[in-house]
């Protein structure tokens, strides 16, 4: 399991980051996540033009994504550090985001069980709606 990076400086200051040296992860991040007062887990980013399509609104792959990110953040305390893969993922795209905006994600587990657990939640900029998911985290037990 990656290492956990709590940001010290800036926008996301007092939000946590992992360290993924050389992955995905951070060709298309950095990606944040901190729990609200209520338990619930917020991801968020700042929308950049390298997350945008040629027409300038947001990817669809990159709302993918972070959403599938955002799935293991709010699955985070269900994973009980085990690592895992995603087995589905769901996706219905509402509006687009722009460069400059705060993305972000929230959501809740609906089941757990041994192997797997289901999410679901959405990606909002603002009170713009711009995405919503839900999907299939498989869990491996550390061996």
């Amino acid at each position: 399991m990656p290492k956990k990076i709590t940001v010290t400086e800036g926008e996301f200051a007092g939000w946590q980051t992992y360290d993924l040296h050389d992955t995905f992860d951070v060709v298309v991040g950095p990606f944040y996540g901190k729990l609200d007062p209520d338990g619930h887990m917020r991801c968020a980013f700042r929308a950049e033009q390298k997350h945008m399509n040629a027409g300038g609104r947001m990817h669809g792959g990159c709302l993918m994504t972070f959403a599938d990110i955002a799935m293991f953040q709010i699955a985070y305390q269900e994973m009980e550090g085990a690592s895992g893969v995603t087995v589905q993922l769901d996706s219905t795209f509402i509006d687009g985001g722009y460069v400059g905006e705060l993305i972000e994600a929230t959501g809740q587990v609906t089941k757990a069980g041994k192997s797997l657990i289901f999410v679901r939640g959405q990606i909002n900029t603002g009170e713009r709606l711009l995405m919503t998911f839900s999907g299939v985290i498989r869990k491996f037990t550390p061996r």
